[in-house]
């Protein structure tokens, strides 16, 4: 059966089909449990979350699936050097941003506070915690991490946007490596080489990352029905990761705007940005990603950006200015269906089945 996968053995899942795990407030634990509970593997994205907010988060999932899940995390949460921008960088990136600030009616936020990586604390507790599954974005964890997981019988996935950062993963001894495709919503999560140098294709890369390395591969990026986990697999994957497709149903913590535009005519445009955190990421168009284009360097380093333009962002929705809002989506938004999980995962699976 083409769900029986070195992926489904090792994750101790009966289908391959991996929900992506969304930073940002947008994962729900109720989303996690329904791919779980219908054999597949739910994913949290915890990277904003305190180590307090993390044991709830395991708490709540473990009380409503007694199946495998993942909880997904960032090796480098910072781009920052001491936490921190000079003066001066910060008043050219304020000058930048203010005729938005005007436009909207509000003062301009003050410098953000210096910022403190959370990655050392947020693992430690996780392997106190032992989840099924811990993938990581960003980076390699280091080799006490990887041997900590494996002591624990944690799973570890890896993510990769190039066949050189996959051949460190599998150096490193993760157990999985997730094939991260530049169509795919959200942020890139490139750590060998920038990320807008790091743009390779969804099939291409899982191509290119099979011929090399003997790592089970998980396909991301440009899949969202039976069709693409079908193709994904004939290419050589032993799973399939699918993001926007989950974040757009009832049960994602994504806002109900943030799912209607992902039904909308405007999904067909999506763009890869840094201008709303910092770190380049797909969403539908926006005129603030637009009307900065090539203004790149001046925008604050991630995270300090993301802080900066949350000020933007509440002033913006509350004031219903869409076009000054980064909603995350990938290029595979306008073939979206399913409004409930359980009726997306139902589908995948039948699909899926009806090619081998």
């Amino acid at each position: 059966m083409w769900y029986q996968t070195k992926a489904s053995e090792i994750l101790g899942i009966q289908y391959p089909i991996l929900q992506g795990p969304f930073g940002g407030n947008l994962s729900s634990v109720e989303l996690v449990s329904i791919v779980s509970n219908a054999g597949g593997l739910g994913g949290y994205g915890a990277y904003t979350l305190s180590p307090e907010e993390i044991i709830q988060v395991d708490e709540q999932i473990k009380a409503s699936t007694n199946k495998p899940y993942n909880i997904n995390l960032w090796v480098s949460d910072t781009d920052t050097v001491d936490g921190t921008v000079s003066d001066e960088q910060f008043k050219k990136a304020e000058g930048l941003f203010k005729p938005y600030f005007d436009e909207l009616g509000i003062a301009l936020p003050e410098k953000p506070a210096p910022f403190k990586s959370r990655f050392e604390n947020q693992v430690e507790v996780l392997l106190d915690l032992k989840p099924p599954v811990l993938s990581f974005m960003f980076g390699v964890p280091s080799t006490d991490i990887l041997e900590e997981c494996r002591k624990q019988g944690i799973v570890s996935i890896g993510a990769a946007t190039t066949l050189d950062e996959a051949i460190a993963l599998e150096a490193a001894g993760v157990d999985l490596i997730i094939a991260s495709g530049f169509e795919a919503g959200g942020h890139r999560p490139s750590f060998l080489r920038s990320a807008e140098s790091s743009t390779t294709g969804t099939f291409v890369l899982l191509q290119l990352i099979k011929e090399k390395v003997k790592t089970p591969i998980i396909a991301a990026g440009g899949i969202a029905n039976g069709k693409g986990v079908a193709a994904a697999m004939m290419l050589g994957a032993d799973a399939a990761q699918i993001g926007t497709a989950f974040l757009a149903t009832d049960e994602s913590n994504a806002t109900a705007k943030h799912k209607e535009m992902l039904f909308s005519d405007a999904a067909k445009y999506t763009t890869l940005s840094r201008a709303f955190t910092g770190r380049l990421g797909r969403g539908i168009i926006s005129r603030i990603a637009k009307d900065l284009i090539h203004q790149e360097k001046v925008f604050l380093p991630f995270p300090l950006q993301t802080q900066y333009m949350s000020h933007l962002r509440k002033a913006a929705i509350e004031q219903e200015k869409w076009d000054m809002i980064l909603f995350w989506g990938g290029q595979i938004a306008p073939l979206l269906k399913h409004k409930k999980a359980g009726d997306l995962m139902k589908s995948i699976l039948e699909e899926t089945t009806s090619y081998f």
